[in-house]
């Protein structure tokens, strides 16, 4: 099978990070493999990947302390693969931008269309410094069995609903749509505003 790109997968998880490089291997990306961050970024500045998949949460350097690194030194595009849990996150997700944010739980077979949708994309522009990083619509989440493709921030909204109220994914999904109707806003809207109430609430808590 001729090879679609090469990815850097990095996950602390040993059965999550050997699944996910079977997937992708399966379905046609050269996989380098890593299971913490400083051995991320070798691989990183040795290979040349064309993209990076990064869990956030791991012991030493977490998946934003690799992100920063592929995007300041290595110009690598990077996407998140990890699930919220506090308004923190949020922030540095959207201060590191991502060509996605994928929220956990997804299986392989969900998480190859986003990342074959996130090679069309960073084909369709030029790789540098001023756009590696930028976020892209390429965000999927599981909602009923089905996959839905969400914006990167509707897919944060949907976290931080998650986390606040401890739902599940699909009556977070529900939650955002209802509150959406209700104010007569699109997800997307509906989403940005929820985010920027976050940030408010962060920044108040701030000395």
């Amino acid at each position: 099978m001729t090879q679609k790109g090469s990815i850097l997968v990095v996950d602390d998880d040993r059965l999550v990070l050997a699944t996910l490089t079977h997937g992708l291997t399966q379905a046609g990306y050269a996989v380098i493999d890593a299971d913490n961050g400083d051995d991320a970024i070798l691989l990183a500045r040795q290979h040349r990947p064309d993209l990076a998949l990064l869990d956030i949460r791991m012991e030493g350097k977490s998946g934003f302390d690799v992100a920063a690194y592929l995007r300041q030194y290595c110009q690598i595009p990077f996407m998140f693969l990890s699930a919220f849990s506090d308004d923190d996150t949020v922030r540095q997700v959207k201060a590191l931008g991502a060509v996605a944010y994928l929220v956990k739980p997804l299986d392989i077979g969900q998480i190859v269309p986003a990342v074959e949708a996130a090679f069309a994309q960073l084909r369709a522009r030029p790789r540098s410094a001023d756009n590696v990083g930028d976020p892209m619509n390429v965000a999927p989440a599981s909602t009923g069995g089905r996959t839905s493709v969400l914006s990167v921030p509707a897919a944060m909204a949907i976290g931080v609903l998650m986390h606040r109220y401890s739902l599940d994914r699909a009556a977070a999904t529900e939650r955002l749509q209802r509150m959406a109707a209700a104010d007569q806003r699109s997800v997307e809207e509906q989403s940005h505003r929820l985010l920027e109430a976050v940030e408010m609430l962060s920044r108040s808590g701030e000395p």
